[in-house]
């Protein structure tokens, strides 16, 4: 009961706070946060901050998680690559907006996340993702294109492999700039190829690993 009205104040807060849709915000509700991250942290499930996964990542904070779902905007049916599973919550929040014609290409490189945020989808009876143990970094051509691409972790720069893969009209977002601090950027896709910039404000992510990112 305490998680819920946590949860119920978060989603007041972003009510008066922020745009975000009815469909973006009865996807918090549904898919419960509580259930992709480490059994000793639930209590802090709805507290507004990031919490701490394995080797140094993290799971964002439930309002960065909205302001990037909410950028994204969302159709029914559409599919979306995302790079960085983690726990898999960001793509169970995805899965939940695309509905069960949609679907999600997640890429995760650290073994152990890859089999945890599996099993947390499988929890969760979300069918509609698919994880693989991949540098995301370069997309995935077999899959594209893409309506939508997300980066979840700390990148200089959106590779030029996921642009190249992105639907023309398609968004891709990622927080962008160096180690130590990043801006959230969404690039949408003009027919030439080149991406239209909005600048959504700082934000601080873990590093991305893979060719295009900070760790190899």
């Amino acid at each position: 009961m305490i998680l819920e009205q946590k949860r119920n104040q978060l989603v007041d807060f972003w009510r008066e706070n922020f745009d975000f849709t009815e469909e973006e915000l009865n996807a918090f509700t549904k898919v419960k946060r509580e259930n992709f991250i480490a059994d000793k942290m639930k209590d802090y499930a709805y507290e507004d901050a990031p919490l701490p996964l394995i080797r140094g990542k993290t799971i964002s904070q439930p309002t960065t998680v909205m302001i990037m779902t909410s950028a994204l905007e969302i159709n029914p049916g559409e599919k979306i690559f995302e790079v960085g599973t983690g726990s898999g919550y960001q793509a169970a929040l995805l899965a939940t907006l695309t509905g069960d014609k949609g679907k999600i290409i997640t890429t995760e490189v650290i073994p152990e996340l890859v089999e945890f945020s599996k099993n947390n989808f499988k929890m969760a009876g979300i069918n509609n993702i698919e994880v693989h143990e991949y540098d995301g970094s370069k997309g995935m051509e077999k899959e594209a294109p893409f309506d939508k691409i997300i980066i979840t972790a700390a990148c200089r720069d959106f590779p030029q492999p996921l642009i190249d893969q992105l639907k023309t009209g398609g968004f891709i977002i990622a927080p962008v700039g160096n180690k130590d601090e990043q801006t959230m950027v969404r690039g949408k896709k003009l027919e030439n190829g080149r991406l239209e910039l909005e600048f959504l404000g700082p934000f601080l992510f873990t590093p991305l690993y893979g060719d295009y990112g900070f760790e190899v």
